[in-house]
């Protein structure tokens, strides 16, 4: 369960980090946002990262096994970095509409599966 948790916070957590770092590549498109100028951005997006910092933090927190979780720090780490860019796509392709997903960003993904599968694999 504590498992399951860290991974759903962790997917909460980067859905606010893309937008606090890619975000307003979006949102100039938008009226009311295309006026702001960069402090305006940079404080915006200070805004959302404080969101993704109070899901990040419990989630390591609650994940990590000397806290009582099922994943050790480098497991974590990789977990995020995978979160991090499955989020990242699907805001990319679904959202922002701004790029295409292509075969060599599927290999990459695979690579990245495989990153996973040896971090975790106890030798």
């Amino acid at each position: 369960m504590k498992g399951f948790l860290t991974i759903a916070l962790l997917s909460v957590s980067n859905l606010f980090m893309t937008f606090a770092w890619y975000g307003h590549l979006y949102f100039k498109k938008l009226p009311w946002f295309a006026k702001t100028g960069l402090v305006g951005v940079v404080l915006l997006s200070w805004g959302l990262a404080l969101f993704e910092y109070a899901f990040q933090v419990p989630a390591n927190r609650l994940g990590f096994e000397e806290n009582g979780g099922p994943f050790s720090l480098f497991q974590l780490k990789v977990i995020q970095e995978v979160i991090t860019l499955t989020v990242f796509t699907l805001c990319a392709v679904f959202v922002f509409k701004s790029d295409t997903l292509r075969w060599n960003h599927l290999v990459g993904f695979g690579l990245l599966v495989a990153a996973v599968y040896v971090i975790f694999r106890k030798w």
